[in-house]
Order: structure tokens, then C-alpha cells, then sequence
């Protein structure tokens, strides 16, 4: 009978320790976060796979940070233009590309079968899931700080680690159709295209006068910050996106 999975959110119980000589197979460690260095030495194993945002990594003393971060730009160039964009005229062309990346894969998704986009791949977002974390996304960065609106939050959203955010009714159970999830998510994409469309170098160094719900509420956000990590967002997820679909239809010969 295989052993029930220990779950730990939300703690410090590991936080400088030191695990030796233990076997650790099927440790997994998410959504979670260093300040200092993480340092695994002298361990055995077939299988390691690493994903997030590291500022350096070191594989058995070889620096593999610019190798690793290059292959991730050539697979997905939109990932360049969403961290080079400063200007104005940077992010309607980081959007843009942006938009016609993702209805490319979204007219891939429409023709395959509907569950398999409810279906996720090593315990990952199912693609639906994911157009409903973007759709939130660009609520929380968008629809909030930026256009301030009245109710910026669509309940189809899908807050940081599958969880709602304070205060902002999102339905994390429902179980949207493709279709259902698209109606909301290309509205708002319309509506970064239209702002993007006009907006000027100076209007990027406004600060909000909102705070993106779960950040710092002493920190500074410029519509300029803002509207970058919409534009990341839409490119790292698109990149999660695109890998998923293709182990799904390689599975099932589709």
C-alpha cells in the first residue's frame, strides 16, 4: 500500500535544515522560495527535474544559468520581448506577439477532445485552468491597479497556486468549458490591446494608486510594472501551455 503523501504549506520547518543520508524519493517541493542558496550535495538519483525562477543554478559544479535561460527564450521568444519591453512602443509589440501566439494555440486546443483540457500533466495546470490563471492575472494587474474598475475580478479566475486571493470571489471549483473560460479571457485581452493601442511613454511611469491584491502594500507600482508582468505572464504560461498539450497529444496519437 503506497504511503500517504505529507503535506506541509505555508511553513518554516525546513528552513535551515539539514537532511542527510535519508531517502527522499517522490519529494516534491512547490510554490515555495529561498533567500539564500539551495544546496543539494552528494545525492543519487535517476530522475531530477527543477522548475522556477532561479537567479543561478549549478549542476556538479558546471554554471548552467545562461545555457537553461536561453533554451527557454529560443522555445519561447515571446519570454525576450516581455522582459526587454520598457517603452511604449516595446509593449504594443510584446503584445501583440503575445496575442498571436496564444490564438495560434488556442485554435490548436479548440480541435482537440474537451477533456483533455481539463487534464493535467505531472500534477500541472490542464490548459483551461491555466486561461483562467492568466484571466486573473490580468485582473490583478490590469483591471485593478491600472483601470482601477469598479469590479475588476471575473469569478473564472484562477488565483496563484489554484487558490482566491482576498477579497476577490473567484470560484476556484467551478469547471468552466473552453468556450466559457474564452469569453472573459479574450474580452480582457481586448482590453490590454485597446490600452496598449494608445497609451504613451509617460502614462508607463504613473504609479497606482491600487495595490495588486497579495503584494506589498508599501511598494511602488507603476503602470510601466504592471503591465510587464501581464506581459511575462502571458509568456512563461503560454510556454507551460504549449509543452502540456504536446505531451497530452503525444500520449493519445492525436
Amino acid at each position: 500500500m503506497p504511503t500517504e503523501q505529507k503535506t506541509y504549506v505555508n511553513s518554516d520547518l525546513f528552513r535551515e535544515a539539514l537532511i542527510r543520508q535519508s531517502d527522499v524519493s517522490g519529494l516534491e517541493i512547490r510554490d515555495c522560495w529561498f533567500e539564500e542558496r539551495l544546496k543539494i550535495v552528494d545525492c543519487y538519483g535517476r530522475d531530477v527535474y527543477l522548475a522556477g525562477d532561479f537567479g543561478r543554478i549549478v549542476v556538479n559544479d558546471v554554471d548552467v544559468t545562461a545555457y537553461v535561460e536561453a533554451e527557454l527564450d529560443r522555445t519561447e521568444p515571446n519570454r525576450v520581448l516581455a522582459r526587454e519591453a520598457t517603452t511604449a512602443d516595446e509593449i504594443r509589440a510584446a503584445w501583440a506577439a503575445i496575442e498571436e501566439t496564444w490564438a495560434a494555440t488556442v485554435e490548436q486546443a479548440r480541435a482537440l477532445p474537451e477533456e483533455l483540457l481539463h487534464e493535467r500533466v505531472d500534477q500541472e495546470w490542464s490548459f483551461i485552468e491555466t486561461l483562467r490563471h492568466l484571466l486573473h492575472a490580468s485582473d490583478k494587474w490590469l483591471g485593478n491597479p491600472v483601470l482601477e474598475e469598479e469590479e475588476p475580478y471575473h469569478p473564472l479566475g484562477y488565483g496563484p497556486a489554484g487558490e482566491d486571493e482576498t477579497g476577490t470571489g473567484l470560484t476556484v471549483d467551478a469547471d468552466p468549458s473552453l468556450e466559457e473560460v474564452l469569453e472573459p479571457r479574450l474580452a480582457r485581452m481586448a482590453t490590454m490591446r485597446e490600452l496598449v493601442s494608445k497609451i504613451t511613454d509617460a502614462d508607463l511611469d504613473r504609479l497606482c494608486a491600487r495595490t495588486p491584491v497579495g503584494n506589498d502594500p508599501e511598494a511602488d507600482y507603476p503602470v510601466r510594472r504592471c503591465l510587464k508582468v501581464v506581459l511575462a505572464e502571458e509568456a512563461e504560461h503560454h510556454r507551460y501551455a504549449v509543452r502540456d498539450l504536446a505531451v497530452l497529444t503525444a500520449d493519445r496519437g492525436v
